[in-house]
């Protein structure tokens, strides 16, 4: 299949060539060559949906053996940087990874480390009032309408449903995303499904919201918002940071100290 991806010149820069030859006679070939081409996916030579140049071209390129570009495309199907379709002939497609490609791992070493889904909220009360500060004091009107759509449109049938957990998780997850702080956001995706689990877990086990708490929530929500757009970066700090303490000791009681690995059982 023609592709239209500019590939980088083999030169000594490059850590695909040798001194001299720009061929790769390195035992690691084959990770050298998924080096080269991760660089493209990061540099954004390749984007999300692209398509790998086909197997003639990468290894005229290259200068290497089917084996090698091969062994190559696996370890970036192992880093889920790329998907492949076997017996395809459309060749590897470029998957840019979210949170959740670390999120498996790290909830392991949660799992180990004796964490407690206590330890998981207080981590996110550390993240998202930051994130709200960050947000307020950028003050992108775009960002702030996502959020008060999701108050305004989302929320309300979701408590109808039974689905407020769900909808909740997202608002409290696009917050920390909208910040623009990308170090956050990787974060914030990583507790996101831990945290969100416990809570439908908890509000299954409770099978309904009371409407005095929906209410406090609505308006705690309702409150950030205001905060963001009058551009009070230390004021909705502040605040978030009293709802998540409050959030906290409401979906945690008496499971705060529930393993984490309970949760995901």
């Amino acid at each position: 299949m023609a592709s239209n991806v500019s590939l980088p010149p083999v030169s000594k820069t490059n850590p695909i060539a040798t001194a001299g030859s720009g061929i790769v006679r390195s035992p690691k070939t084959a990770e050298l060559l998924a080096l080269s081409l991760r660089r493209m996916v990061i540099d954004g030579d390749l984007k999300d949906g692209d398509y790998l140049p086909n197997e003639a071209e990468l290894m005229t390129h290259f200068g290497v053996s089917r084996p090698t570009l091969r062994e190559a495309v696996r370890l970036l199907e192992s880093e889920r940087l790329v998907e492949v379709r076997r017996g395809s002939r459309t060749g590897a497609r470029v998957r840019m990874p979210g949170p959740e490609i670390v999120a498996r791992p790290v909830g392991l070493l949660l799992e180990v480390a004796g964490a407690t889904m206590g330890d998981v909220m207080v981590a996110r009360s550390g993240i998202e009032p930051l994130a709200a500060r960050l947000l307020a004091e950028q003050q992108t009107p775009s960002a702030i309408d996502e959020l008060e759509s999701i108050l305004t449109e989302e929320v309300p049938s979701a408590w109808r449903s039974g689905r407020l957990a769900e909808v909740t998780a997202k608002f409290h997850l696009r917050l920390v995303e909208l910040s623009g702080n990308a170090t956050l956001s990787v974060i914030a995706g990583m507790l996101h499904e831990i945290s969100e689990r416990h809570t439908e877990a908890t509000l299954r086990e409770r099978r309904t919201v009371p409407r005095a708490h929906y209410d406090k929530l609505v308006k705690s929500y309702g409150r950030l918002i205001e905060l963001l757009r009058a551009g009070k970066g230390a004021e909705a700090e502040a605040h978030w940071r009293r709802h998540m303490d409050n959030s906290r000791k409401l979906m945690l009681r008496g499971q705060d100290a529930v393993k984490v690995r309970d949760m995901l059982a």
